[in-house]
This record gives C-alpha cells, structure tokens and sequence, in this order.
C-alpha cells in the first residue's frame, strides 16, 4: 500500500514498503518531468524533522519571514496572542486595510502547525472587510506572541501499541459583542498527537449554552466521522469508540436522549446528528470540568497560566535536542518524497 498526497505540483509519496515508494516515483518520472528530492524535509513551507522517537512539524522559517513581512522581527516578546479584554471595536477605521488583510491572510496558513493560534487569528479574520485601529493592535499582538514562540510545532511521538482517538469540544456562548453569535472549537487526538483542531463562530445566535454547547458537539463528531472514515482508508483501526468529551452537563444530556424536548425545538434538525452517532455506538459522549477542557484555548482568550497549561497539552513543543538546529539554516524548495 502506497499513500500519494498531491497539491498542484508538489508530491509527497509514503507507505511500510519504501522499495513499493521508490518503484511509484520511477513509475511517475517516466511520464512526468519530476524531481527527486530525497527524504521528505520541507513541504510546502512545513519543516519536517525525524527521529527514532517521532516526527516533529513546524513552520519556524515561515515565522521568520512572516515577523521581517510585518517588521516585526525586533519586537518584544508576549506570552499569549490575545489580551483577555474585550477587543474595541470603536476605534477609529485604518485608512489602508491592504496591510491588515496581507499579515492576517498570511497568519491563516500558520494555524496548520499552530493550534494555539486558532482562535486569535479566527477573531481577527471576522474584521477583513473594514478593520480599525483596534483591530490591527490585536493583529501586532499575534506577532509579538510569535516572536517568543518561534520555534513551536507539533510533536507526533511513536507509538508502540494502536492508539485510540479522544475528542474535545468547546463552545464560548454569545462571546461576540457585535453579533452575539458562539464561537465553537474542537480538539482531536491520535493518542497523544493532536491531529485535528478548529474555532470558528457558529453561523445563527445561541439562545442558550447548552445550545452554543450542543452546536459544537454535533461539529466535532462530524470531524470525528470523517478522521474515522480516512483512518479505515489507512487501513487502521481504532481499538474502541472515539471518546468526545465536554464540560456541559445539559449538551451531553440532549446528545444521549433520543426524545426531543419542547425547549429544543428551536435547534435545527442539523444539530441532532450527534444524538444518531450516539444511539449507533460511533461516539461516546462524557464530561469533562472546564478546567480540563482542552478546547477551551479555540474559543476565548485565556490569561496568561491558563493558557500556556492547555498549549502543553496540544503537543505543541520545541523540537527535540536530537532534532535540533539553527532556526536560520536555509531550506530547499518543496520536496517529492
């Protein structure tokens, strides 16, 4: 079995057998003029190093460029990507939103190997289309924060058993001062790798928590779905159900009942797909306090020791001492293989 993850032009090729690898790429070289880059390295600005322990990813060079792109190379370092005060929204509209738009763009393609950048750059994303002073402080903020985190990615360790799959889910209920729409998160893990993760506002007003709660829930378990679908295609297979925890006892209580309350008459139909994964024994929903709730760092701004604890738990990491290098070293192009 041969795995080929293609974008445009770029190729990664992988699998058990790499005499099978080697035989696809000569395969493709004779239709296709490609190039042969060796050991996979650096995709699509995606640093990869490997060891007998694991495989670390990151986007250090990426950061890089991106803080001398902003001229921020020289600033001073934060210890979190938002402040827990609410942003203002009163201040006055940047005269050029070219800049706000360019640096936020870029930030967007930084959350594949960044979940603790999640819902920073989500909030400020929402202000696109006419950013203020405000904003753009918030934006700086980002920068400032990356700055003294450089060199974080995400630590996949190896596993000498079959690990099986743990979801967290998350919602911060009316959070938005504007619109008051939730913002929804999620958290998902492979053993102790997180391998998927999200913050996004819900699209319609919550009118409780438990809806906002709910809402989420039924997200992440449609993630669940999908990561379990794509491990079958690996050819692997979890040893129990997905566990997707939450730290709301009324969300977990409409998930399991199979009866619709009068007083959730008003979620949409959409919503109640979690309840059908439940009653099929496809996801097992349980609670978890807020204070282990891993997602909450996709849904709100947390200080300053809340949310380095719940970074830790993201595998989120600096690279190994045995993976270890110059931050500066210059990477070649994208890799094949």
């Amino acid at each position: 079995m041969v795995f080929v993850l293609v974008y445009v032009d770029d190729i990664i090729v992988t699998g058990p057998s790499p005499s099978a690898c080697q035989q696809i790429i000569t395969r493709l070289s004779s239709l296709f003029p490609i190039k042969d880059l060796g050991p996979l390295h650096y995709f699509l600005g995606i640093e990869v190093k490997r060891s007998s322990q694991g495989i670390y990813i990151s986007q250090t060079k990426y950061i890089l460029d991106l803080l001398k792109k902003a001229h921020m190379d020289g600033a001073k370092p934060c210890a979190t990507p938002l402040s827990t005060s609410k942003l203002d929204h009163s201040s006055p509209l940047l005269d050029n939103a070219v800049t706000y738009r360019s640096l936020v763009g870029a930030l967007q393609y930084l959350t594949w190997t960044r979940p603790d950048l999640s819902f920073a750059v989500n909030l400020v994303c929402q202000y696109m289309h006419s950013p203020r002073h405000s904003h753009f402080q918030a934006v700086k903020r980002i920068f400032r924060y990356l700055k003294g985190s450089i060199d974080l990615g995400l630590w996949f360790p190896k596993c000498s058993s079959s690990p099986s799959i743990t979801a967290f889910s998350d919602a911060d209920w009316a959070g938005c001062p504007l619109d008051r729409k939730s913002t929804g998160g999620f958290c998902i893990f492979l053993g102790s790798s997180l391998i998927s993760w999200s913050a996004k506002k819900q699209p319609t007003v919550a009118r409780s928590s438990t809806e906002a709660e709910y809402r989420s829930l039924a997200n992440t378990a449609a993630e669940l779905t999908w990561i379990c679908k794509l491990l079958v295609d690996l050819a692997y297979q979890s040893p129990s159900i997905p566990h997707l925890w939450c730290d709301n006892v009324s969300a977990l209580s409409l998930a399991k009942n199979p009866l619709c309350h009068a007083r959730t008459k008003h979620v949409e139909l959409d919503y109640h797909y979690i309840r059908e994964k439940v009653l099929a024994r496809e996801v097992s929903v349980h609670y978890i306090c807020t204070q282990q709730q891993v997602a909450d760092i996709c849904t709100k701004a947390l200080a300053k020791d809340r949310f380095h604890s719940l970074r830790n738990k993201l595998s989120l990491r600096s690279p190994p001492l045995s993976l270890r290098g110059d931050i500066k070293d210059t990477y070649v192009n994208e890799t094949v293989s």
